[in-house]
């Protein structure tokens, strides 16, 4: 077992051993400015979640969404990906879509759940949506396919 120099114990041991310096006249602080309330640490699970089920709705998401709720990343790629539709990883409208449940990693300030694409004959595809947590207002920021 190797010790480690405990470097905190040794800064405290100097200190001591120096010699005592004047204490200086006490000078009144001034008062304290008022600390805005914290931020909020973003979006939470409930929020991406009820937002990604108003997102992907039934069928896929709306024009407007399309525009206003998805990161300049994901439009850009689906400009380029003209074979598929990038947000539902699919080339058709699916049946039904259903999301999971949401994990959130404070720190890496993201959120994702799976996004499940129901087809017929019972044949469902499934996908990752993410949304990070400081997004204003809050979008899709990536979207990873299964397959």
């Amino acid at each position: 077992m190797m010790l480690k120099p405990h470097r905190l114990g040794a800064l405290l041991l100097a200190l001591s051993a120096l010699p005592a310096l004047p204490s200086a006249p006490a000078v009144a602080a001034p008062a304290a400015a008022a600390v805005p309330a914290a931020a909020p640490e973003g979006h939470t699970a409930d929020q991406i979640g009820r937002f990604l089920v108003r997102f992907y709705g039934k069928h896929g998401p709306s024009d407007h969404d399309r525009r206003h709720h998805v990161s300049q990343v994901l439009r850009e790629r689906q400009q380029t990906t003209t074979e598929s539709d990038v947000l539902l990883c699919a080339q058709n409208e699916p049946h039904d879509i259903a999301i999971g449940p949401v994990t959130v990693a404070q720190e890496a300030a993201v959120g994702w759940a799976t996004v499940t694409t129901h087809w017929g004959s019972d044949k469902t595809d499934t996908f990752t949506a993410y949304v990070r947590l400081d997004s204003r207002p809050i979008r899709i920021d990536d979207v990873i396919c299964a397959g």
